[in-house]
């Protein structure tokens, strides 16, 4: 099992804090193999935090995330990075 952080930089805040709620159900809804997701927004960061035991060097999160950013927060411009992958017993 992994848990994957991402981060996205650059959110306005208008937008940051709706797409943090809606990016959250949406992995809650949608996606079933990744594991207590939770998008917080700080600071014009949006983080993605989840768990999976499919994906050991966080890609394929990275494109779910991707994907919900585009759908939440519309034109995009920032920046996706990977924080982190632990892995967890």
């Amino acid at each position: 099992m992994y848990r994957i952080t991402l981060e996205c930089y650059d959110v306005s805040p208008a937008e940051g804090k709706e797409a943090a709620r809606d990016i959250t159900e949406a992995f809650r809804l949608h996606y079933p193999d990744e594991n207590n997701a939770i998008c917080t927004f700080l600071d014009g960061k949006l983080r993605l935090v989840a768990e999976n035991d499919h994906d050991p060097d966080g890609l394929n999160l990275m494109d779910e995330f991707s994907d919900n950013i585009t759908a939440y927060v519309g034109a995009f411009d920032g920046d996706l990075k990977l924080v982190s992958v632990e892995t967890l017993d």
